[in-house]
Formats: C-alpha cells, sequence, structure tokens
C-alpha cells in the first residue's frame, strides 16, 4: 500500500459543486467545479482544507479518497 501525497484526492464541497485537490509530479492541482485546473502550494491547499475540517463553513463537506 503507498501512503504518499499523490496516493489521494481531496474532495471539498458543498450540495452545489465540488472541488478536487491532488498531487502530481511537479506539486499540488486544484480541479474546480467547472474543471478548470490551477497550480497551488501545499500551504493554499491547507487553507481551503482547514475552514472545512473545523467546521467554520457548516455547509462544507470534505472527503478524501485513496487512488492507490
Amino acid at each position: 500500500m503507498k501512503l504518499t501525497n499523490d496516493s489521494y484526492v481531496i474532495l471539498i464541497g458543498t450540495k452545489k459543486f465540488t472541488e478536487r485537490y491532488q498531487r502530481d509530479k511537479t506539486g499540488w492541482l486544484k480541479i474546480s467545479a467547472r474543471g478548470r485546473t490551477f497550480r497551488m502550494t501545499a500551504e493554499q491547499v491547507l487553507n481551503h482544507v482547514l475552514p472545512a475540517l473545523a467546521g467554520v463553513k457548516p455547509d462544507l463537506t470534505i472527503k478524501v479518497e485513496y487512488q492507490g
């Protein structure tokens, strides 16, 4: 079982949209609900993930999928 950052996809969303965050060979990538891609630093990804984990925005859901 491979347990590195590129083995997971982070899904953050509401009832109306879902954004994907994943790691590839060059760094973090955000795929918006409309399918646009954006390069991100690890700190930027963390800034998007923490409010969902902390419950600051109660309508946000967060899910992590293993892509092995």
